[in-house]
């Protein structure tokens, strides 16, 4: 059985998408520090610009589920959320390629904005206001990679740091969505919701999405749009050349493909 952190310096690998994901937001971190320092008024009301809010979303700010999640608030979250984002997508790129992983964390992350946004609207059209704080930091698309082993690796066993006890993947994830499950009775209702739906995003890209990442995918089905209007003019021409045989008098034949058919040929191949 597949083991993972069963020493407390057994990091993954820091590459690829996973090296990439945690510079971006300890970028953004230290960023919104400095601006913090230097212009306190101005940093905040950055920070709640690029902060998610369902109502804010709906009115126009259409960045925010891009940008929420590199706003980070104090060092300790902060860091427990970069070393999550660390061990977990460090150990999906042992398995996947960059790509894939980079988009199965974006799908999380918007998947989570999406999730807020819905129940936001659906308490407002049943008379209920669904109050909570704005939506930051990149937690939502951390549990869509976690969701993500749970479903591809789940006998895969975690140390729960400092503890030296282990945990299947799978029965982590399931911790983790009780406890959303149970903020859900609390103050912070849209954080869970959005949380748990941050999941069902990881979930379904785990389910439909190409194993070699949604670009691969996209620039597949663009090649094969690009082919099929190649065909198709291919045809067409195959056509309006056997029109202009006709009239000087010969016959030519072509196939669905829009190649020629050799007549003489498969006579001749009757008799040898």
């Amino acid at each position: 059985m597949p083991r993972f952190g069963s020493s407390p310096f057994a990091f993954p690998e820091f590459r690829g998408a996973t090296r990439r994901l945690v510079l971006w937001n300890l970028a953004a971190y230290f960023a919104l520090a400095l601006a913090l320092m230097a212009a306190p008024a101005a940093a905040d009301g950055l920070a709640i610009s690029f902060a998610f809010t369902p109502g804010g979303f709906l009115h126009g700010a259409l960045w925010q589920p891009f940008t929420y999640s590199f706003i980070h608030t104090g060092i300790g979250g902060t860091l427990l959320e970069l070393l999550s984002l660390f061990f977990i997508a460090g150990f999906l790129e042992n398995y996947h390629k960059p790509g894939w992983v980079t988009g199965l964390y974006a799908v999380s992350v918007l998947g989570t904005a999406a999730a807020a946004t819905a129940i936001a609207v659906c308490g407002h059209l049943l008379g209920y206001s669904v109050a909570g704080s704005p939506l930051i930091g990149c937690f939502g698309g951390i549990f869509g990679l976690l969701v993500a082993i749970g479903a591809l690796y789940g006998d895969t066993q975690f140390m729960l740091f400092p503890l030296p006890i282990g945990i299947k993947a799978r029965y982590l994830v399931a911790v983790y969505a009780l406890i959303s499950i149970a903020m859900l009775f609390g103050t912070q209702r849209l954080y869970a919701f959005a949380q748990l739906g941050g999941a069902l995003a990881g979930l379904l890209y785990v389910r439909l999405a190409p194993r070699r990442g949604v670009s691969f995918g996209l620039s597949e089905r663009l090649y094969a749009v690009r082919n099929r209007f190649y065909r198709w003019k291919r045809r067409r021409t195959a056509r309006k050349f056997e029109v202009y045989m006709r009239s000087q008098g010969r016959t030519v034949r072509f196939d669905g493909q829009g190649r020629q058919i050799d007549d003489d040929a498969n006579d001749r191949s009757r008799w040898n």
